[in-house]
């Protein structure tokens, strides 16, 4: 099925020229957004329209808000009391707690409800909170269909379904969950699936779950945004853990470093803290408590660094994180993309920087290769000293 592919540069328009109601507009002014991205301009006429869609764009350019604003718009202009009419499957916690915070920020003004449900939280107080009926329900696969089997909360009602960074649901692993929960919704429905990447593997999948949907791409299919700078050391594996310090050191910007295991992550944040560096550990064997307290320390310039997974860091939205370095070289194309992801945002400039031991080059050529990125390897005297002893 062919995509419809909108202009990278398409025109913005003025909030405020929108057809939202006025408590929308306050709550976006309060958030400082003057103009939509790209992909809400495309994205907000089919969502008006009641239309299922497929949205492929870069991390960072406004996916949240090209569907949270539409769908408040139609909640508000049919007002209804304890009834869940819209539900947000999403694959990580963090993205799940992010999209409800984004939510509530824009709803400030109005009156609409919404709960996040994810594991590692009381799941009583969830519960209480969906048996209240609020209007939007964020969560999930796994503890949503938690409360679903308990066959004590209504999802009769749901009008809205959205599917946001569906590649990585289906990367993870969540596919089947997500067809269960689908399949326990209305079938007249509106389905919106929102990605940063489209295989024809997540398009198949979600022709199964959708209804003639419309497809948006803004840009490049794939591709993390061209405000990125990409940059490779190479050096041997040993050598990281110093290069990392004396970066981290020279920097005034906090860093997202990314490895391939819960291990290494442990491993290198303990060596960075031997060293001074002010940083946390991020991975899925860490309890809620600490992942949010090493976001929020993150945030607030507690640490230098965050040492995450791929997984933990899947839909962390933090604005301002100017460089992400691949400690590790991530095993694949799709990976590096949403790694990198994580910086230039919104239009702002950042930099990845990946740290190549000499027989991770392949696996680097390969994504460079793969992605059609330009990475490149400034030849100083320690990357020529590694190269020269592979």
């Amino acid at each position: 099925m062919p995509f419809e592919v909108v202009p990278h540069d398409a025109t913005p328009v003025e909030f405020a020229d929108l057809d939202l109601d006025t408590r929308i507009i306050e709550g976006v002014a309060d958030r400082g957004f003057v103009r939509t991205t790209p992909i809400q301009s495309a994205v907000f006429p089919v969502v008006f329209a009641g239309k299922d869609l497929i949205a492929c764009a870069e991390t960072g350019t406004g996916k949240t808000a090209a569907f949270l604003l539409p769908i408040m718009q139609r909640l508000l202009a049919s007002p209804s009391v304890g009834v869940i009419r819209v539900l947000i499957l999403a694959p990580t916690r963090e993205l799940a707690v992010q999209i409800e915070d984004d939510l509530t920020g824009f709803a400030y003004h109005t009156t609409l409800t919404s709960v996040a449900v994810y594991g590692g939280v009381d799941g009583d107080i969830q519960f209480r909170a969906l048996r209240a009926g609020p209007d939007v329900v964020v969560a999930t696969p796994g503890r949503l269909l938690d409360h679903m089997g308990t066959g004590l909360v209504d999802f009769s009602k749901v009008e809205v379904l959205v599917l946001d960074e569906a590649d990585r649901m289906l990367d993870m692993g969540f596919w089947p969950d997500v067809r269960r929960i689908v399949s326990s919704l209305p079938a007249t429905r509106q389905t919106l699936l929102f990605s940063a990447t489209t295989s024809s593997d997540v398009v198949k999948l979600a022709e199964q779950v959708m209804r003639d949907p419309r497809f948006i791409q803004i840009g490049r299919a794939g591709g993390p945004a061209r405000t990125i700078s990409h940059i490779a050391h190479v050096m041997p594996a040993r050598d990281k853990v110093e290069w990392l310090t004396s970066f981290l050191r020279r920097s005034p910007e906090p860093a997202l470093v990314f490895v391939r295991t819960k291990r290494s992550a442990d491993k290198v944040a303990s060596s960075l803290a031997s060293r001074g560096i002010r940083c946390a550990a991020l991975h899925a064997d860490r309890t809620q408590k600490e992942r949010s307290a090493a976001v929020e320390g993150f945030k607030s310039g507690r640490h230098t660094a965050i040492i995450a997974t791929d997984i933990a860091a899947r839909g962390l939205d933090i604005d301002g994180i100017a460089h992400v370095i691949n400690y590790d070289v991530p095993h694949s194309a799709d990976s590096y993309v949403h790694r990198v992801g994580r910086t230039g945002r919104a239009e702002s400039t950042g930099v990845a920087i990946t740290l190549v031991a000499p027989d991770e080059l392949p696996t680097l050529l390969a994504i460079e290769k793969s992605t059609a990125i330009v990475i490149d390897q400034p030849d100083t005297h320690a990357d020529r000293h590694a190269r020269s002893s592979s």
